[in-house]
């Protein structure tokens, strides 16, 4: 939640926290923190203009940063009065806008401000202590099987290695190399396969599927079976 709340400042977008069916409805302790022990998450609010205009200094709500995230003025700032709501604005400066072309620039931009958040998130991480052949992919409630089924596996002796995605879209920047690195792909998933045809469309990585709607979680025993047909 802590870092779903600091993309969401930092980039200024929307943040959505995606969970399969057995996650949304299980339930486990959890310590709650002191506050002075979280981290500190700045909003850099704007403290003034931002453009230097023709009659002097102005404020651009939309005037991007680094990050393509524009800034936030907190209401009631002196100089810092602009135009909210659910209508089109300019690119810069926050004027209402009906132009065409104005419209897929800032469509571009959004894209582009989401894309951005994979240099700010860890890179895929890949337990592969045998330089195995076989991949196995998950997210979500998955991680308890994929690792035990992974550890059974390796305890026979057969070679394969795991990786748990946490972040979805943007995926990490790395995702690409790690996928492709691999000759086989094993996507377990609690629904139809919606990660494997991300997987599949985004790397065009021949990734296949195992996929339980039954209402229950994947068990490491079933999923080790797949795993020793796949060996």
């Amino acid at each position: 939640m802590l870092e779903a709340a600091r993309i969401a400042i930092t980039y200024r977008t929307p943040v959505i926290l995606l969970s399969d069916t057995f996650l949304a409805n299980s339930s486990e302790p959890w310590l709650l923190p002191d506050a002075v022990d979280l981290p500190e998450i700045d909003p850099r609010f704007a403290t003034g203009p931002n453009h230097d205009g023709d009659d002097g200094p102005e404020f651009w709500p939309y005037l991007r940063d680094e990050r393509l995230a524009r800034p936030w003025a907190p209401p009631g700032t002196p100089g810092l009065q602009h135009v909210v709501g659910g209508l089109e604005k300019e690119v810069d400066s926050g004027h209402i806008s009906y132009e065409a072309r104005n419209h897929a620039e800032m469509t571009r931009l959004r894209e582009a401000k989401v894309a951005g958040i994979a240099s700010d998130i860890p890179e895929l991480e890949v337990d592969d202590p045998d330089g195995a052949d076989l991949l196995v992919l998950g997210w979500g409630s998955t991680y308890g099987a994929v690792k035990g089924a992974c550890r059974r596996v390796r305890l026979r002796g057969g070679g394969v290695a795991r990786a748990h995605l946490h972040h979805l879209h943007p995926l990490p920047r790395n995702t690409g190399e790690v996928v492709r690195s691999f000759s086989r792909v094993l996507i377990p998933e609690t629904n139809t396969g919606q990660l494997r045809r991300i997987i599949r469309d985004e790397f065009l990585v021949d990734a296949q599927g195992y996929n339980k709607v039954e209402g229950i979680p994947i068990f490491a025993e079933e999923l080790d079976e797949v795993i020793t047909a796949w060996l």
